[in-house]
């Protein structure tokens, strides 16, 4: 094939990779990263045929020598070695579904930027390329406007940092651009997606984008003209000032009222999300400090979550009680030193130095407009200070390789364009058949193999999990056992899938024939002693294998031997969990479980005893240890941690109406109408048509000088059951209609 069929073949395949952003199977699991990951591989794939072949045949198109180039080969280079020195080598080269960024993904971002720079050579190429990112930016940012703050891509702080690229992107055409009409088209994208941007709400993004703004008029006072000079620094002082002004007062009513002004308010280091990261980073720094060996090659790419586990502290429930497994330090430094180690770190880093070190040499050149310059440098800011508190994802590595290629060819475009003009077609001969054939056998391969069957095993999954929820559970297993019949490289999380369908549907297996059900349960155990497998010390897998074990041991009830034979091997596993993860409390919930299962009564009240010391104020472990205790019938002890268990706010784990309404009965006897109050409020959850439970908490809150939560309780009993109308309104009638001041304060 003659040059312009190669280039434009790879040019075309280039603009598609940006239909990724759109791609939502939701046959697939974890869709909105699934389906755009395994796209893009697939082009990348097809792609790098017919740019090897390229190459190959016009050698004059291979990229040049360039640090930026080197500084990427390098970090690919470390991620790879990390991946051989890891803890868990599949979780490093491969990944997991939920994030698919193992090497071998990571690979495609590599092979993509290589594409970019032999095939981007004017400044015509790029505009199209921008052009086009700017258009898919737009779109994303109105589908978002217009239906979810994620809008196609799933995650807030992905979002964020995608838009933060396509901003500067539109800012770097319109100052490019000489034509007035398609000026202001390019300046019209940004307030799309700024509202977006907003929208989203992501707190690095916007300190990282903020940051960019000031030093973007920072910049400014490199121009000679003394006049734009000096406003550059007057503004960037005037902004400062301000940021300090609002940040200072944000909670003033002008900053409250404000929708500009507001965001400043997501930006304190006391909101949890924040201190949640501070532990995070705390582990990394304990870990390293405790393990030298680790130091130049880390822990594995991808394996941060060892690290996490290991020195993950009970505090961290103080501000969520969800998503407490981060398998990300949240923090791109952090999470690149701490799994690619120094090395890892060095590499990374020497792509920033040296795409800043070709910017000041292209400016000092006069090879490109201050405003560029400055534009290219604030984009890099914004880049690397919202990645202090996040990470990379598909759409901000697109991003990255893009704005890369764009200063990789800035420094060379000279030459690449003489070059071009000067290259004649050749002939169509055997070296690139046999080039095509091989090159693309062995990719074919590939695209089956890595791509192709995984998708037939997450579709499989999705299929699996669909039956479980019909209650079909031996059309579920069967569904499973087939998608994993694929041996794909990422069966992790299916696998992880299947057996918490297993224990979650423990009751259904007991309507199936003894021998088939034990079946069932043989395999789940199998399937999570495979992840365990991968890493002995992921504490995660050896929790779901405890747990799986338990509910065979469990099932097993009947025979001693059997019994013992699983819940052994449960106990081993949860044990191992607790060695991997010391401080996090759940886990011993389980053990305690498993011991009173055993009838290990004393032991289990030791367990759950000591996860109440991990941290006073966690409710779920005093709640979990009052129920113990009143199952065990010490009735003292049981209302000494039930006193505990809604003092501290647990009243909504108590999920059985019997219980909640037998500790009613009894707090309501001793006349504490503050704890009686949380229990009824709870009833009335739990049995929201029973117009009882409103009566009686309209009369404890009347008794309690809760007139308007009275009030409130008395007419939902009458919206229940309009018989009682007369009744509520002579009993509203009878009560003030005033508020004490502690009355919202007390309820909940």
């Amino acid at each position: 094939m003659s040059q312009k069929a190669y280039l434009t073949i790879l040019k075309i395949g280039i603009f598609l990779s940006f239909a990724s952003l759109f791609l939502i199977f939701k046959n697939l699991l974890f869709p909105f990263i699934t389906s755009k990951q395994i796209y893009f591989n697939i082009l990348i794939e097809v792609l790098f045929v017919f740019w090897a072949v390229f190459i190959i045949k016009y050698p004059e198109y291979r990229p040049k020598n360039n640090l930026i180039t080197s500084g990427l080969i390098a970090f690919f280079a470390a991620v790879l070695i990390s991946c051989f020195f890891s803890i868990d080598f599949n979780l490093s080269f491969w990944g997991d579904i939920e994030r698919m960024l193992g090497w071998f993904h990571l690979a495609h971002f590599l092979v993509f930027y290589f594409i970019i720079i032999t095939v981007m050579r004017t400044w015509r190429d790029w505009k199209i390329f921008f052009i086009i990112s700017i258009i898919c930016a737009s779109i994303v940012s109105l589908y978002g406007l217009a239906n979810l703050h994620y809008s196609t891509i799933g995650n807030t702080a992905y979002v964020s940092g995608y838009l933060i690229f396509n901003i500067y992107f539109a800012l770097l055409l319109f100052f490019r651009e000489k034509d007035p009409v398609f000026k202001w088209f390019y300046l019209a994208a940004v307030p799309i997606m700024l509202l977006e941007f907003k929208k989203a709400n992501t707190s690095g993004a916007i300190v990282g984008l903020g940051v960019s703004i000031i030093f973007l008029f920072l910049l400014g006072a490199l121009n000679k003209n003394k006049k734009i000079k000096f406003s550059s620094l007057a503004v960037s002082a005037l902004l400062v000032l301000l940021i300090f002004l609002v940040y200072t007062n944000r909670d003033s009513r002008i900053v409250k009222n404000n929708s500009i002004l507001s965001l400043s308010r997501q930006i304190t280091f006391q909101k949890d999300t924040f201190q949640t990261r501070l532990i995070s980073w705390r582990a990394a720094q304990k870990y390293f400090s405790q393990n030298k060996s680790h130091l130049f090659f880390g822990t594995g790419y991808g394996n941060y979550a060892i690290i996490f586990d290991k020195y993950f502290e009970p505090s961290f429930y103080d501000h969520t009680r969800v998503e407490t497994y981060f398998d990300r330090a949240h923090n791109n430094l952090i999470d690149i030193a701490a799994t690619t180690g120094i090395v890892g770190l060095l590499a990374y880093l020497s792509i920033l130095v040296f795409t800043l070190i070709y910017l000041i040499k292209l400016y000092r050149q006069d090879k490109i407009e201050l405003i560029e310059f400055s534009l290219l440098i604030c984009l890099g800011i914004a880049y690397f200070v919202q990645n202090l508190v996040v990470f990379d994802s598909l759409v901000t590595y697109i991003s990255l390789m893009m704005a890369l290629g764009y200063i990789y060819w800035l420094n060379q475009r000279r030459d690449e364009e003489e070059e071009e003009k000067a290259i004649e077609d050749r002939e169509f001969d055997n070296k690139e058949i046999y080039s095509l054939v091989w090159i693309g056998g062995i990719i074919l391969i590939i695209i089956y193999q890595f791509n192709i069957n995984p998708v037939k095993m997450l579709k499989g999954t999705i299929d699996g999990q669909v039956a479980f929820a019909k209650g079909n559970i031996e059309e579920g297993v069967e569904i499973y056992q087939r998608a994993l019949n694929y041996d794909t490289p990422i069966d992790r999380d299916s696998r992880d899938s299947f057996v918490r369908s297993i224990y979650s549907n423990y009751s259904g297996l007991s309507a199936l024939e003894k021998t088939n059900a034990q079946e069932i349960l043989d395999y789940a155990i199998i399937q999570a002693q495979k992840n365990v497998k991968y890493n002995p010390r992921d504490s995660l897998m050896q929790t779901q294998l405890a747990y799986i074990l338990d509910a065979a041991a469990r099932f097993n009830s009947d025979s001693p031997q059997t019994f013992y034979f699983y819940s052994d091997q449960s106990l081993e596993s949860i044990n191992k969990a607790i060695a991997a993860s010391p401080g996090r409390i759940n886990i011993y919930f389980i053990k305690a479980q498993i011991e009173l299962g055993r009838g290990e009564k004393e032991k289990a009240i030791e367990t759950l005893k000591y996860a109440v010391n991990l941290n006073d104020n966690y409710y779920d472990s005093f709640c979990r240890l009052a129920r113990v205790y009143m199952m065990l019938g010490q009735v003292a002890n049981s209302y000494e941690y039930f006193d505990q268990c809604l003092d501290k706010g647990g009243a909504a784990l108590l999920d059985s109406p019997d219980l909640v309404r037998l500790l009613l009965n009894n707090y309501t006897s001793l006349g504490d109408v503050e704890r009686s109050i949380k229990l009824c409020e709870r009833l009335t959850i739990l049995e929201k048509e029973n117009p009882q439970n409103w009566i009686d908490l309209a009369k404890l809150c009347a008794g309690a000088g809760y007139n308007e939560k009275a009030i409130e309780a008395a007419k939902k009993a009458g919206e229940l059951d309009p018989s009682l109308q007369g009744a509520v309104e002579e009993f509203v009638d009878k009560i003030p209609r005033t508020t004490p001041p502690t009355e919202n304060a007390n309820l909940r």
